[in-house]
């Protein structure tokens, strides 16, 4: 946490979104000025004035000292942290748009959750393709963003390459309700954090479709089994997959309808309309997903589930049955 021996910095936040904005409220609390970027000037106008954001973040009230801008050269002047909290599949266009504005070596958090439905990269990886002189580091963990905003306390992992930029980002990023945990496993921590989107999907789609608890702690045990074999793939250590942005993000986004993902995929078991729903950034990743397990050759038949059942091709009771019909063999 920031102290009168640590000075406080300035964060630009790029997105306003709820966890953008919550963020944003939490980096004042811990001591910094804090500056959100968003597309949207109406909602930049109704952060600024009224100080809400009453589409994000419904019955919140923001502190006076958040500030907001649509122009992204004011939101990233003088800069001397970054969190990029735009949805995964809008990085890469964001990240351009910001590089004019960005000071080499500044370090850039990625606060969102996912994997390039065209190229198959991690966010990170797209990060340093853009902006190869700024240090990458990502922030994810078991966290709903109004819980963040009312201050209700929260833990989540910061995690670099380097261990010493994880570290100091980790101290600087706490709040006296938020504490960063550190770690060099970036891969891991990214893989975890994609890959449980995917299958709150498929939890919420089991919750939806009425087939009982007992499938749906099923479902979770068995789809964190493969979260760990496609994050092993990737190089991620077993620890960090045990972790809060492994199993502790999968347990949170997997038992309630604040995450999107598992709403998104109640509203698919029971059949409903999915028009208009607000983003799940699982369905976004769930085929890409499953594309790279086949081209590894990995076993991960939920994962593989939620992309057929996306594309309508098979339903939730059906999904089950092939699940259940699999071989029999040994759990470990």
């Amino acid at each position: 946490m920031t102290s009168s021996r640590t000075p406080s910095w300035t964060i630009s936040v790029l997105g306003a979104g709820a966890w953008g904005t919550a963020l944003g409220a939490t980096m004042l609390s811990a001591g910094h000025t804090a500056r959100l970027w968003a597309r949207d000037p109406a909602l930049v106008d109704e952060i600024n004035t009224d100080r809400r954001n009453s589409r994000y973040l419904p019955g919140i009230e923001l502190a006076p000292r958040l500030a907001a801008t649509t122009s992204m050269e004011e939101a990233l002047q003088d800069a001397d942290c970054i969190l990029a909290v735009t949805p995964a599949q809008s990085l890469r266009a964001v990240l351009k748009a910001a590089k004019p504005h960005i000071l080499k070596s500044v370090p850039v958090v990625l606060c969102a959750k996912g994997i390039e439905r065209e190229t198959g990269r991690l966010m990170s990886e797209i990060a340093a393709e853009i902006l190869p002189g700024n240090p990458v580091a990502a922030l994810s963990g078991p966290s709903f963003a109004a819980d963040l905003a009312r201050g209700l306390p929260t833990a989540v992992t910061v995690a670099a390459e380097d261990v010493e930029l994880a570290a100091r980002l980790a101290e600087r990023l706490s709040a006296p309700h938020l504490r960063c945990y550190s770690t060099d496993d970036l891969r891991g921590v990214e893989i975890g954090g994609a890959l449980k989107n995917v299958l709150a999907i498929a939890a919420g789609a089991t919750s939806g479709a009425g087939l009982g608890a007992s499938a749906g702690a099923a479902l979770i045990t068995r789809g964190f089994v493969e979260l760990r074999r496609v994050g092993a793939a990737f190089g991620a250590r077993p620890e960090t997959l045990m972790g809060l942005s492994g199993l502790g993000d999968l347990i949170l986004t997997c038992g309630s309808e604040q995450s999107r993902n598992f709403a998104y995929g109640v509203a698919l078991g029971r059949g409903e309309s999915l028009d208009g729903r607000p983003l799940a950034e699982g369905a976004h990743t769930a085929g890409i997903a499953a594309r790279i397990v086949r081209e590894r050759g990995l076993e991960a038949p939920i994962i593989e589930s939620v992309t057929e059942l996306l594309a309508g091709r098979i339903t939730v009771e059906k999904a089950m049955q092939a699940l259940l019909a699999r071989p029999l063999k040994s759990e470990n």
